[in-house]
């Protein structure tokens, strides 16, 4: 991983074989990041989505093992702190327009996209985020009733 930072705006760039959770949560120390917003694009040949199910509260997660070919076509989200330490809460969407989809009624349709809450992604090329420090800082804090750990303000 190499950054730069520019003001409040960190330009980050993960290379090849790194995990993007695990770099930006080093850069997230090593600039005692308190609260910031993600957003960024890449490619990764191994990337672990969920999705929370809201009636049991658990997520349910799927990794997507492809060799080099997804696209990483948005990485969005949050850094924030729960009990001192950095928390990422990111979503990706991630595709191949090579790849078909399998359901019947879309056989013909190019293109395969998934979308999900991140947990892991390894790079095959590169990754590029911009991360955007916020003044201040929000904790977070589990919630019994919905099953997540929510802002705490």
């Amino acid at each position: 991983m190499e950054y730069r930072r520019f003001g409040n705006k960190i330009v980050v760039r993960i290379d090849r074989g790194e995990e993007l959770c695990a770099q930006l949560l080093e850069l997230a120390e090593r600039e005692d990041i308190r609260l910031a917003s993600v957003s960024g694009i890449g490619a990764s040949d191994n990337v672990t989505l969920g999705v929370f199910k809201t009636g049991t509260k658990e997520y349910v997660s799927r990794t997507y093992d492809m060799g080099p070919n997804y696209e990483i076509g948005s990485v969005t989200g949050t850094i924030s702190r729960k009990d001192g330490l950095p928390y990422l809460h990111l979503h990706a969407v991630i595709g191949n327009p090579e790849l078909s989809h399998s359901a019947s009624w879309v056989a013909e349709s190019r293109g395969v996209c998934y979308v999900g809450h991140l947990s892991s992604a390894v790079i095959s090329a590169t990754c590029e985020l911009v991360v955007d420090v916020i003044d201040g800082e929000v904790g977070r804090e589990f919630s019994d009733e919905i099953g997540l750990n929510l802002f705490k303000f």
